[in-house]
């Protein structure tokens, strides 16, 4: 069996496994469009200007502002949180140490898992601006393509966090636990908490190096309209290269 044919039947079978698991399959795709939904309609900022100051982000409303950090958030969510779960989980119970005595690499566990949930992020973008668009107004992104690019290299490079993580929690408690260290740290340079552009300079600065706050500023630029995120990308990318192979060295089957 060739690896490729190997990698998608892992996960062809990961993703019947994902969607059988109503939590997580609601947080991954459901969940950024709830959210928006129910800001939009609650906050009051929503249909005002997202910040009066700016030349740019004066021509957009507030919910339109917020949405790339909600998509983050999603992103983070399934990076830190259920991604190292499900492979911890999978540890605990045996499955990992019974895939050990096949032909599937470490590395091959990790990509399904990370095509799966790709997947499922890109199905959850789309219905949260479908959705917010009809119900709260949400702009569309004024660089669409760009916003693919930053949205797949923000998946990449969060899982580059979450992948050593899953490669050696050998608990799914011990998982949520470390996992969520980095997922409420990341937030924070995410601007869920506070929005980056209101953040005072230095925290944006170092937000900026760190995987979830690089791809907030990423997804915002191709949102608003903003400059190409060269940068920002150049810092995922960085992430993603250290840290992937990093977890496949690390993986432990049992």
């Amino acid at each position: 069996m060739s690896s490729t044919h190997a990698l998608t039947r892992l996960t062809a079978v990961e993703s019947r496994l994902y969607l059988r698991d109503p939590s997580g399959a609601f947080f991954a795709i459901l969940f950024p469009a709830v959210l928006v939904t129910v800001l939009g309609l609650v906050m009051p900022w929503a249909d005002q200007p997202f910040d009066a100051t700016d030349p740019v982000l004066s021509q957009v409303n507030g919910i339109t502002g917020y949405t790339p950090t909600v998509l983050a958030l999603a992103v983070a969510t399934v990076a830190l949180s259920t991604f190292p779960t499900t492979i911890a989980t999978y540890r605990a119970r045996g499955v990992l140490k019974r895939l050990s005595t096949t032909p599937v690499a470490p590395s091959r566990v990790l990509v399904a898992q990370l095509l799966t949930n790709l997947g499922a992020l890109l199905v959850a973008a789309v219905l949260m601006y479908v959705l917010g668009a009809t119900v709260v107004g949400v702009e569309p992104p004024a660089e669409p393509l760009v916003l693919l690019l930053a949205l797949l290299a923000t998946v990449l490079s969060a899982f580059a966090v979450g992948a050593p993580i899953a490669a050696r929690a050998p608990t799914a408690p011990a998982a949520t636990g470390w996992g969520m260290g980095a997922y409420f740290t990341s937030l924070f340079f995410a601007g869920v908490w506070l929005p980056l552009p209101l953040m005072p300079d230095a925290i944006q600065t170092i937000a900026g190096f760190t995987p979830l706050g690089a791809g907030s500023e990423a997804l915002a630029a191709a949102w608003w309209g903003q400059p190409f995120p060269t940068s920002s990308l150049l810092v995922m990318a960085g992430w993603t290269i250290v840290g992937v192979p990093v977890a496949a060295r690390l993986f432990r089957w049992s």
